[in-house]
């Protein structure tokens, strides 16, 4: 149930992002403020961050597999 609702709130969180950068005019205030740029590093960051942390939560799933494995073939 948690995991549905948190992938509903990023949908949303995307969705929103994408209607207010639809128009073009403020694409072209953000370059021309030079906020582009900081706009795309923090989407870095954020993105960065979720591949670091199912890299890690793919490392601790994976031992507690074997960790179970080894425990049923005693």
């Amino acid at each position: 149930m948690k995991n549905k609702q948190f992938l509903l709130s990023i949908f949303l969180v995307i969705l929103s992002i994408n209607l207010l950068l639809a128009e073009s005019g403020s694409i072209d205030f953000l370059r021309s403020t030079g906020k582009i740029y900081s706009v795309v590093a923090v989407i870095a960051v954020i993105f960065l961050g979720i591949v670091w942390y199912l890299f890690r939560l793919d490392k601790k799933i994976t031992k507690l597999e074997k960790e179970i494995y080894n425990e049923e073939k005693r």
